[in-house]
């Protein structure tokens, strides 16, 4: 059992509701409700069918508890613990109905959690030999799923970066573009941030480093540069600044861009584009 932290229920409850919502329509389970009486009970498991790491596990739990309260669901495997085909996550007893109707939003947003879970502790795996970064996510996330994404990204042994707009001022290409340079960009950041709100600016070449190490940056996000620019930019930075390497960093690429030095490596597929793990319900 791994010691990752839930989320709040409070933060989790709502985003299960609404997919309960969408699932059930106007009239409800009409299949369910018409082949299965409404005193019938079902011990069932879900398990593991792939190998992976598993996120979403109290998701999953709320959505049975929202359609009946007397499910009794037992976690085996919570958030982060790796798993092997066949090995149990959740035993499950109670009312039939409930149960089934619960079924595909409890799987849903498991199989995506763990996904991304299973995802992010591939790269961590791969760069652990190579060099000291942390691998972080984007805000590229599923609409309305942004707390689960972020909190399986953890689970699989992630960081995260930003979860909005309004936690840290990251300064793009187009940012750049506009304010007429990386200097006035900086400075204009400075200018309206807080004291306690950090500055990171993306750059493509050493000579915007250079510009961006100039005026003070927090952090730089070193976009799209190969093992060798990386390296450079390492020692141009020297310590003043965070160094993030981004721009489709894969498993197979992950130890030369580690070995670099950076601090960060962000990659967005991990929550935009994971593959789901596959886990099933299965009467017991």
């Amino acid at each position: 059992m791994s010691d990752i932290l839930p989320l709040p229920r409070l933060l989790v409850e709502p985003i299960v509701r609404a997919a309960l919502l969408e699932d059930l329509g106007r009239a409800g389970d009409i299949t369910t409700d018409a082949i299965v009486p409404p005193d019938a009970r079902l011990d069932g498991v879900i398990a593991a069918r792939q190998d992976g790491v598993i996120s979403g596990v109290d998701a999953a739990v709320i959505a049975f508890a929202l359609i009946d309260p007397a499910v009794r669901a037992v976690v085996e495997r919570g958030d982060g613990a790796r798993v092997a085909p066949g090995d149990v996550v959740i035993r499950l007893s109670g009312p039939a109905r409930a149960i089934l109707t619960a079924e595909r939003v409890a799987l849903n947003l498991l199989c995506r959690m763990s996904g991304v879970a299973t995802a992010t502790a591939g790269l961590v795996e791969a760069a652990r030999p190579h060099g000291k970064a942390s691998i972080v996510c984007t805000r590229k996330t599923t609409p309305g799923l942004r707390a689960l994404e972020k909190h399986a990204v953890r689970a699989g042994g992630g960081s995260n970066h930003r979860f909005g707009l309004d936690d840290a001022v990251l300064i793009k290409d187009n940012h750049v573009a506009v304010a007429g340079g990386i200097v006035p960009a900086i400075e204009r950041a400075r200018a309206r941030a807080g004291h306690l709100v950090k500055i990171e600016v993306e750059v493509d070449t050493l000579d915007q480093l250079q510009e961006a190490l100039s005026v003070g940056a927090d952090a730089v996000l070193l976009d799209n540069m190969n093992p060798e620019q990386l390296t450079r930019a390492v020692a141009m930075i020297d310590g003043r600044a965070l160094a993030e390497a981004s721009g489709r960093i894969t498993s197979a690429t992950i130890g030369a861009v580690a070995a670099s030095g950076v601090d960060l490596i962000s990659c967005g597929w991990i929550t935009h584009s994971a593959a789901i793990i596959d886990l099933g319900l299965d009467a017991a």
